[in-house]
């Protein structure tokens, strides 16, 4: 998240470590703390999960490690936490019967405080401080009034996620303050809701075994992509892209290059959520259920898909595997709520508006989520001029090709690194004065290429048998 870096009292310390690896002192205070999550996990089971009979305690356990992380990373802006977690309290409490007023004071206070954070705080760059987890804090919150709002319906009113997470009771103020200070989802996510803190505090999930080891082969992963990032983004650092040594390299080079350091920054946020997924699933907070093998899934709260991350050859594959918490709750409580709009596309732009409102004011996330919009469409258009004015003339003769299916293949994966470049630069250099240098620098291709594809379908498109919408 965008921000100021504040002057801490530990920068001598982390300012030496922080200069040795090349990032921010705030960065490595960051690191430090999801790392902490796993002796927090592995005290909490041996002496506490099994050995304290009370709530209570657990509760309080888990607000004084989240809170006393939060204080270590941010002082007294931890301040701004606790007051979004009381007004929550205070209009669930208060408020609860009365669901429209209720929520709409819920989602207008909470989004006005975290905008307001960021016009305070906002730099050219993405700074760590207070804003980081209170945007994570922000949809908590305003899930939280959503789940309680359907826990004053009928259950035959519902669906079946909000089944799963309506809130018949509204919790005690303690038991809210740790479910937002959880010590491995209160910094960088991911989202869960509290009927999953619940269940976890019940003891739902602890007759399963395996969340040790599974846990620590996700630190061990978390570790690979971090060293991954860390080396690739030494390679092509974000400056290099800003220079004319890069505008003079030759174009194609230059598109792959983009995509390339793209994939390094996307591993930044892939590291820190493998990290902090560990450490829930050594915890045990992570229970999804059994496999197809009958062994249990901790995946419950996975926030990336590796395999399709790494395999996937569009941008849609990229959004189904990237932020996956986020994306759902996105998707439960903006998405699917808008329903009665009975539209899909001013719903799913209705969406992408609330991310970029969601991650702040700077162009490059408006201009992001409207070029994923755009090149999702985009796929979706060629996906069915493809299926439907290509396969029935020549389908027969390209599947029998080899050199067809190696050229599919290789068109693809180059469509997906070069686009995911082009697509994550203004979400990376956020000011237009910097991310328009850069898509200067590789000729606009991004516009060009979805200009002209717009205009053959709108002029051939009615080959492919459908209209011209989503």
């Amino acid at each position: 998240m965008p921000g100021h870096v504040e002057d801490t009292p530990d920068e001598g310390l982390m300012g030496a470590a922080a200069g040795a690896a090349g990032v921010q002192p705030a960065a490595v205070r960051l690191l430090l703390t999801i790392l902490a999550g796993y002796p927090i996990a592995a005290f909490y089971t041996a002496y506490v999960a099994e050995a304290v009979p009370f709530k209570t305690l657990h509760h309080m356990f888990f607000f004084a490690c989240g809170a006393g992380l939060c204080y270590l990373n941010y002082g007294v802006d931890t301040y701004h936490s606790l007051l979004g977690i009381l007004v929550t309290y205070l209009l669930v409490r208060f408020l609860r019967h009365n669901i429209r007023l209720m929520i709409g004071l819920n989602v207008v206070f909470h989004m006005s405080y975290l905008l307001l954070g960021y016009l305070f705080t906002a730099s050219n760059e993405y700074d760590i401080l207070w804003t980081t987890p209170h945007c994570v804090l922000v949809l908590r919150m305003i899930g939280l009034g959503f789940d309680i709002s359907d826990g004053l319906k009928a259950m035959g009113a519902l669906s079946k996620e909000q089944k799963e997470t309506a809130l018949p009771q509204v919790p005690s103020l303690l038991e809210l303050l740790a479910f937002a200070y959880f010590p491995s989802g209160f910094l960088v996510g991911p989202q869960f809701p509290l009927r999953r803190y619940q269940n976890f505090i019940n003891g739902d999930f602890r007759q399963h075994e395996g969340n040790v080891e599974a846990g620590m082969r996700r630190l061990a992963t978390g570790v690979f992509y971090l060293i991954v990032c860390q080396l690739g983004l030494s390679v092509l650092p974000d400056s290099y892209f800003l220079s004319s040594e890069f505008a003079e390299v030759g174009f194609i080079k230059r598109t792959f290059l983009l995509g390339f350091w793209a994939k390094f920054n996307l591993y930044k946020y892939v590291s820190c959520w493998l990290l902090t997924e560990g450490a829930l699933i050594y915890i045990g907070f992570t229970y999804k259920g059994k496999d197809v093998h009958g062994q249990p899934d901790w995946s419950g709260c996975s926030n990336v898909k590796l395999i399709l991350l790494e395999t996937g050859n569009t941008m849609e594959h990229y959004i189904q595997s990237f932020n996956v918490n986020t994306n759902r709750w996105v998707g439960q409580y903006v998405y699917r709520r808008l329903k009665f709009l009975d539209n899909r596309t001013i719903s799913y732009v209705a969406a992408l508006g609330f991310l970029a409102v969601w991650h702040g004011f700077h162009s490059g996330y408006y201009m992001a989520f409207l070029m994923e919009y755009m090149i999702v469409s985009t796929e979706k258009q060629i996906a069915r001029f493809y299926e439907h004015a290509i396969l029935p003339q020549y389908g027969s003769i390209l599947s029998r090709s080899d050199i067809y299916n190696v050229l599919y293949f290789v068109t693809l994966k180059s469509y997906n690194i070069v686009y995911m470049g082009w697509g994550l630069t203004p979400f990376v250099f956020l000011k237009y004065e910097r991310w328009i240098v850069v898509f200067g620098a590789v000729n606009y291709f991004g516009f060009i290429y979805l200009i002209i594809w717009a205009v053959f379908y709108q002029t051939f498109g009615h080959f492919s048998g459908n209209d011209h919408g989503q």
